[in-house]
């Protein structure tokens, strides 16, 4: 595939709008995470009317996207076409132990910090009816019919529930697995989690506390790994899927289920989500950067009397390796 390229005139512009000390340094810190103005002004230690002016121009360059929802914009390097290969290469070729960058990447470790501790004292405070919380959307009875309808009664070797809350996919999915794991980064969610387990007894469920972004886990061990309302959570949505799909095994599924797009700001103040949703086609971008062929997805919209609720969306992507190799383990691990 012919690698995109700029016109003089955009060429030009792009280098120019590279080409100035703040800028550079904001190309730096979008290429490692998506960032608000707000949150920008922190780090660079700059006003709000100069940051948003300098990002306008990396826009109009084409080096950074812009994307908006609601009242809030984020903003992220460039991921493709010729902008994209810009900002790599100029990236690539700086000094990471330079004086500025290290200082710059040091605030934004510290504001991903903030953000985090937000998270972690929101699902702290949430623990103990975070079930409740859920019924902002359409009937759980509902999305878990879609689940359990989307697994399929094929036989899972081994489940990963990433983000697993208050382990409910733990529950209605670990008795179809040989063996299941959760993974959150909350101990107050775990703790839930691990009552449930126990009242279960699901004996054959691991809680782990663990990254989503750097999964405690093998390469290659799951044939069915659950996102279950986390992505709208995260920074770096596809990030997480990536790392989902590099611990599925050949031919192995991940199932995500999530918000379609909404309006509903209160739930970004006041339940720390940092995404109102998703479409369908964004997601499916995502499964497919992640190696994987996305499926036929399904949307559960409000039915009669429930026009307040939101609406749940499920897509499916499967691993493209073959399952040749993997069939032996298969055939002993059903047995």
């Amino acid at each position: 595939m012919t690698e995109a390229v700029f016109p003089f005139p955009s060429a030009l512009a792009a280098l120019e709008a590279a080409g100035e000390s703040t800028r550079l340094r904001l190309l730096a810190l979008l290429s490692e995470a998506e960032l608000t103005v707000s949150e920008l002004v922190t780090i660079l230690g700059q006003s709000q009317p100069r940051v948003s002016r300098h990002l306008k121009l990396l826009v109009e360059a084409g080096l950074v996207e812009r994307h908006r929802e609601g009242a809030w914009a984020f903003f992220t390097a460039a991921d493709r076409g010729a902008g994209a290969a810009l900002v790599r290469d100029v990236l690539r070729r700086m000094d990471p132990e330079d004086a500025t960058l290290r200082a710059d990447h040091a605030r934004l470790a510290e504001a991903r910090r903030s953000r985090t501790a937000a998270a972690e004292t929101y699902f702290a405070a949430q623990a103990p009816n975070w079930d409740r919380v859920r019924a902002l959307h359409v009937s759980e009875e509902r999305v878990e019919a879609a689940v359990l309808e989307a697994v399929g009664e094929a036989p899972v070797r081994a489940l990963l529930d990433l983000g697993t809350g208050t382990g409910r996919m733990l529950e209605i999915l670990a008795p179809r697995a040989v063996r299941a794991v959760g993974i959150d980064g909350s101990h107050a969610m775990l703790n839930v989690a691990r009552l449930r387990v126990e009242r279960g007894a699901l004996r054959n469920v691991q809680l782990r506390q663990g990254d989503i972004y750097a999964l405690p886990v093998e390469r290659d061990g799951y044939d069915l790994v659950v996102v279950h309302q986390v992505l709208h959570y995260l920074d770096e949505p596809a990030r997480a899927l990536r790392e989902a799909a590099r611990v599925l095994r050949p031919g192995g599924r991940l199932l995500v289920v999530d918000f379609a797009p909404h309006a509903d700001e209160t739930l970004r103040t006041a339940h720390a989500h940092r995404r109102l949703g998703f479409a369908r086609a964004e997601i499916e971008g995502f499964l497919r950067d992640a190696g994987l062929d996305a499926g036929p997805g399904r949307d559960l919209a409000p039915l009669a009397g429930e026009a307040d609720k939101l609406t749940v969306s499920l897509w499916m992507g499967r691993d493209r390796r073959s399952l040749a190799a993997d069939a032996p383990a298969l055939r002993q691990a059903v047995a």
